[in-house]
């Protein structure tokens, strides 16, 4: 008997977790098992060509919100061109209403719900063998035409289910794809909106056997490892000996969790600050609301001022990127609430800010209530709300619009000067610059076209001019900051015309190259000729007083700071062009501001020395000179 084990991604460089632990539990037994994964947007012809030319006996599909559409268009064919091949579906979408799916399509044969291993295993037997599916535990079939749901089985105990992590046929590809990684399963907690809250209690794989398999993961070139434990942080000693593990044997790999903040402990925050080397952990961290009355009633415990202080004290290490989510459209969350969730915790200022918009899955708890609270949503997958009794599809569109620039403008950090300078000194609060320009954004038909990198930086531009937002001289200024820093190498067009002419260039690189340490000491140590230091950079006369800029939009904004006095003095005597670099190391990225006052553009100017593909990093640096 052939077995595909098949799965469409969102995308090629994820790899699915749950076919191969499906492949690990039954290859003994049936040896012919082989993966398939595609990619939802691959030609579904492709794959039915594809899946046609194997020949298989049996067909399964791991079944999630983003992928059950077209893995139902998918069966539909497969059915037509393969009559006698059996269809069998598993994963969180068909679990909680599998009747739904068998009665949509007549081509799917059997549906797994819950865990799958044992299930999905004892189904093969009996396929092979009496085919009495009533003693199927966990699995829906149909008799005749009649379908039938057997009672549940009891949950897997983690520990007897083999390693899904060292097949030989993933290894040509695992320093490109993301490895997703569980060391357990379940979650302690009871939001209504998630379909995690309808396991009850944690199991844990054994911490030693984890710590084998990722150890051959790293040591066979793996490169990102998305850990899929719902709250990693739930168990504290568990959590630290994992954090310590990866410390000590990362080999450069990054490691991704989503943890719980308001549960984070002190000593665990204080042994991250100290002991994470930069850029290996990356936290996601589901905020939602904060909004006290929406959390109650959809059963999510949070302490938002203590989640603000580990998100705060993780930022301050440096060490950290922090995603951070929110859910537009829940329970009393209105338009103006959820203006107030957003600042709220932009206020912080996560390397990412999701913006989700609830989805009525199936199973959840909100889904069954959704009459109490006048939703609308998708019919299909993903069952986004359309509606709700406080948030009419006006303002779910509006949001949308702030989805979209909010993706582009911080997410993508193509504009981190400028965004902080514009929600800083020019808009009333982030939502305010998100919306506004998100409006404008539409009003243009710009959703409706691509864009390039230069697009971006153009677009604001007219954004902030049609609406005659002072200090251009300023926000023109960081926009070319920021423009030279998105390059890799030096920028063959830029979207501005060169303030310099060429014999004052030519003047000034002569001028760093003969005292480069006037500039920067580490420029000095380069040693670079006039010729190399032509090669490799660019150079822009900024009509104000970079340094002063940069001060103004270090830390977080004046009116969301905790009142901690801080002294700027001597700042503006730093050598090297990092006065923010400087600013920032003394007091911390979550330092607040002291300024308040929006920087002028009449007060000096500023040589901005942009040098490209000097270190191992291969980002740019820059230096500044007062002129």
């Amino acid at each position: 008997m052939k077995v595909i084990l098949a799965t469409l991604n969102a995308k090629y460089i994820h790899t699915s977790l749950a076919i191969r632990l499906l492949k690990a539990y039954s290859e003994r037994e049936f040896g012919d098992i082989h993966l398939a994964e595609y990619t939802i947007k691959d030609p579904v012809m492709n794959i039915v060509s594809d899946l046609y030319q194997k020949q298989p006996d049996v067909i399964g599909f791991s079944c999630y919100i983003w992928n059950i559409e077209e893995t139902v268009k998918l069966i539909g064919i497969l059915k037509k061109v393969m009559p006698e091949v059996t269809i069998v579906l598993g994963g969180p979408e068909v679990s909680y209403e599998p009747l739904y799916w068998m009665e949509r399509e007549a081509g799917i044969d059997f549906v797994v719900n819950g865990d799958g291993e044992e299930t999905f295993h004892h189904l093969l037997q009996e396929l092979w063998d009496d085919r009495k599916f009533h003693f199927v535990y966990g699995a829906a079939y149909r008799k005749g035409e009649e379908l039938i749901v057997n009672p549940p089985r009891p949950k897997t105990d983690l520990n007897t289910l083999p390693t899904p992590h060292r097949f030989a046929d993933d290894l040509p590809d695992l320093s490109k794809r993301i490895v997703y990684f569980e060391t357990s399963r379940g979650c302690p907690f009871n939001c209504q909106f998630c379909l995690s809250s309808i396991e009850v209690g944690v199991r844990y794989y054994d911490i030693e056997r984890v710590k084998s398999d990722l150890l051959y993961l790293i040591e066979n070139g793996a490169k990102v490892i998305k850990f899929l434990d719902r709250t990693f942080n739930i168990n504290r000693s568990y959590a630290m000996e994992m954090f310590q593990f990866l410390i000590d044997n990362h080999q450069g790999c990054v490691f991704q969790f989503e943890i719980t903040a308001d549960i984070m402990r002190p000593e665990v925050l204080d042994f991250l600050s100290q002991n994470a080397p930069p850029g290996i952990f990356r936290f996601e961290i589901g905020v939602q609301s904060t909004n006290d009355e929406t959390n109650e009633l959809v059963k999510r415990r949070q302490n938002f001022t203590k989640l603000s202080r580990t998100v705060m004290k993780i930022k301050e290490s440096g060490n950290i990127d922090q995603h951070l989510d929110l859910i537009a459209g829940l329970p009393l969350e209105d338009y103006s609430t959820f203006r107030k969730t957003f600042n709220d915790v932009f206020a912080m200022e996560p390397e990412e800010l999701q913006l989700g918009f609830l989805k009525m899955l199936r199973g959840t708890g909100l889904r069954a209530q959704a009459a109490k609270y006048d939703y609308t949503y998708m019919e299909h997958a993903p069952y986004e709300i359309l509606s709700s009794h406080v948030m009419p599809f006006s303002d779910i569109i509006r949001l949308k619009r702030l989805e979209d620039v909010l993706e582009k403008y911080w997410n993508s950090h193509r504009l981190d000067h400028t965004v902080k300078y514009l929600i800083r000194h020019v808009f009333g609060s982030p939502f305010d610059f998100f919306q506004e320009f998100g409006d404008y954004w539409e009003e243009r038909g710009w959703q409706k076209i691509g864009h390039q990198l230069e697009d971006l930086f153009t677009r604001l531009q007219s954004f902030l001019a049609d609406r005659s937002t002072n200090s251009m001289d300023v926000i023109t200024g960081l926009m070319k900051l920021d423009y030279f820093l998105g390059h890799k190498y030096k920028p063959r067009k830029i979207w501005w015309d060169f303030t310099l002419e060429k014999s004052e260039w030519a003047a000034y690189m002569k001028e760093i190259a003969s005292d480069p340490a006037r500039v920067s000491h580490s420029l000095a140590e380069a040693g670079l000729s006039e010729r190399e230091l032509q090669k490799h950079t660019v150079l822009e006369v900024l009509p104000f007083q970079l340094s002063k800029v940069l001060e103004s939009i270090s830390g977080l904004r004046a009116d969301t700071a905790i009142g901690t006095d801080i002294n700027l003095s001597g700042v503006d005597n730093v050598p090297d062009s990092d006065a923010n670099s400087a600013f920032t190391a003394a007091m911390g990225d979550s330092a607040p501001t002291a300024v308040a006052e929006m920087p002028s553009a009449g007060d000096g100017r500023t040589l901005l020395i942009v040098l490209y593909q000097q270190d191992e990093s291969q980002r740019a640096h820059y230096y500044t000179l007062p002129l």
